[in-house]
């Protein structure tokens, strides 16, 4: 197993971990959970770095990355609606889009085809991840009224689920022939 795709790993394992510590409702806790979503976070700009300039790219990464991000910021998601910080559409909506996508990857490998992330999948997983840090650290700053940092939290997210949306409807209108009604 080459060092990206044990990076994917160790974000996948990251994600439990970061869940226990965000739950907890202590500010140590909560910065623990920031600082592992971040790392959590830049392991993904660094697989993918390494995997392209050192000529790495697996099937598994191509297949196993895409996963990592989405069990990365589903989790956080996943707090934010527990917390009710977020509304659960927003949830909905990117689990729809994460469903949608993963139906016409699935469509394609029948074929023997691997589609890769696109760039508007990759700007909606980093927006994803900045708007939830950002979230995750005003958890995090005591001296913001919770109502205030739970609006700009919930705006941020918002803003990803446009780049969500895009993305998805990309995907689905590049691959619209693998979803023929033939």
């Amino acid at each position: 197993m080459n060092l990206p795709n044990k990076l994917t790993l160790l974000r996948v394992v990251l994600v439990p971990i970061f869940m226990a510590f965000i739950m907890i409702d202590a500010t140590w806790a909560k910065i623990a959970g920031l600082v592992i979503f971040a790392v959590a976070s830049l392991t993904d700009a660094l697989d993918g770095h390494i995997a392209r300039s050192q000529n790495l790219v697996t099937t598994f990464g191509k297949f196993a990355d895409p996963l990592a991000d989405k069990m990365l910021t589903t989790a956080a998601l996943l707090v934010f609606t527990y917390q009710q910080i977020i509304s659960p559409w927003v949830l909905m909506i990117v689990l729809g889009r994460e469903f949608a996508v993963a139906g016409i990857r699935l469509v394609a490998a029948a074929d023997g085809n691997v589609i890769a992330a696109s760039f508007w999948g990759k700007f909606k997983t980093v927006s994803q991840m900045i708007a939830i840090i950002a979230g995750l650290l005003l958890m995090c700053i005591s001296i913001i009224p919770v109502n205030v940092a739970n609006t700009i939290t919930s705006m941020l997210i918002w803003i990803s689920v446009i780049f969500t949306l895009i993305s998805g409807v990309e995907y689905i209108w590049k691959n619209r022939k693998l979803l023929s009604f033939k």
